[in-house]
């Protein structure tokens, strides 16, 4: 594999996440994950804290957003951030309680209540967050149905055809004769046209 600057691919190249995993620097960092569960719980609390500012923001200015694509982005962003942070939370509240586990008996129970508390709201935020995905996803299938669907209604009683004006009278009842006719006659101070000969 030809490498471009720093050691990187070229820019604009396609992601390939198999090669993304096996660098050195990403296993690296990984392992460093592994040796501190309680940094890893509060990382991804945090950016949940901000986030839900972010997308509380979002609902707020969400009635005003004119574009359709621009409200699809949104739900497509809630909907995938919130199911992720599901996943998170779910592989946080296991790796907490993993930790926690092995973890042998603290004289004085010093901190006991803060870890029983951060692996409770690990639990619960699962649910929170899978909640808001669920949302979300509905919120995009009635868009994307109301995309779909037609601009206009009939009238009852008048399926399929054509309404008319309510207020409509034609005095004749309709056309007497067909609109173009070659019997009507010119009016004054017209030539009348002749059909072309060939």
């Amino acid at each position: 594999m030809m490498e471009g600057a720093y050691g990187g691919g070229k820019a604009g190249a396609a992601f390939d996440p198999i090669t993304f995993v096996q660098r050195p620097q990403v296993i690296l960092r990984a392992a460093c994950w592994d040796g501190n569960a309680c940094n890893y719980g509060v990382g991804i609390s945090v950016i949940a804290f901000l986030a839900s500012i972010g997308f509380i923001v979002g609902e707020y200015l969400f009635e005003q957003m004119p574009s359709i694509k621009t409200r699809k982005h949104y739900v497509l962003g809630d909907l995938g951030f919130s199911g992720f942070w599901a996943f998170l939370f779910f592989v946080g509240f296991c790796y907490l309680t993993n930790q926690w586990n092995k973890t042998e008996e603290i004289a004085g129970g010093i901190g006991v209540n803060n870890m029983q508390a951060a692996i409770a709201f690990s639990f619960f935020s699962i649910f929170t967050w899978a909640a808001l995905a669920y949302l979300a996803f509905r919120r995009y299938k009635q868009g994307a149905e109301q995309a779909f669907a037609p601009s206009y209604e009939a009238e009852p009683g008048n399926e399929g055809g054509y309404s008319s004006y309510p207020d409509a009278v034609d005095p004749d009842g309709g056309y007497s004769q067909p609109p173009f006719n070659n019997t009507q006659q010119p009016q004054a101070g017209m030539m009348p046209q002749q059909a072309p000969t060939y």
